[in-house]
């Protein structure tokens, strides 16, 4: 038997969980006419927003998902207050959360800041305070990981956006569209 194997790259909505079954009222990806062959190769929380690979290819899910594979995933975080170069350079280094250790990863604050669409419901925003979009890139990506590093060194992520998953780019894909891609369109 040949199996057709389906690659596609969806724009995931913020409050918009990971998976084609609603639960507790929050929406799915059941409501952007998805293939319904398709399955979430990774995770993206339901607070968060950006690039999803869906595929039918468990191989494939298998290699974007190990650890040990080490599959860069870039994100845009818009964080509470400017981080010092220091706070930048202890989450590079890894941070303890929880019980582990982050494993090494590349951060820096955006410059110049980039144009992005507000969300819907707005992040909050105090006069008094001001936030940046710094760009994270992480090899593992554990629960919550983006939120938890940011959290420690006193920075709470007010909003998270996925820009990349290895070579494969958000780019202008539009909020909650959707776009076939060849296998040979995968670096990994």
């Amino acid at each position: 038997m040949n199996i057709m194997y389906r690659y596609i790259l969806f724009h995931k909505p913020f409050n918009v969980l990971s998976q084609f079954t609603p639960e507790d009222g929050a929406r799915a990806l059941s409501e952007f006419n998805l293939p319904g062959d398709v399955y979430a190769a990774g995770r993206l929380d339901k607070d968060s927003e950006g690039l999803l690979l869906l595929t039918n290819d468990g191989l494939m899910i298998e290699k974007l998902l190990n650890p040990k594979n080490e599959k860069p995933k870039t994100y845009w975080v818009l964080v509470e207050r400017i981080p010092t170069e220091d706070e930048l350079e202890r989450m590079r280094a890894g941070l303890k959360i929880e019980d582990y250790l982050t494993s090494p990863c590349s951060v820096k604050i955006l410059d110049p800041q980039p144009d992005v669409a507000p969300r819907n419901p707005p992040v909050r925003f105090r006069k008094t305070v001001q936030d940046v979009w710094i760009e994270i890139t992480i090899t593992e990506g554990k629960n919550r990981q983006i939120r938890k590093m940011t959290a420690a060194i006193g920075h709470p992520t007010l909003r998270l956006i996925r820009k990349k998953i290895g070579n494969l780019e958000l780019n202008d894909l539009a909020e909650g569209a959707w776009k076939e891609i060849k296998r040979i369109d995968i670096a990994f």
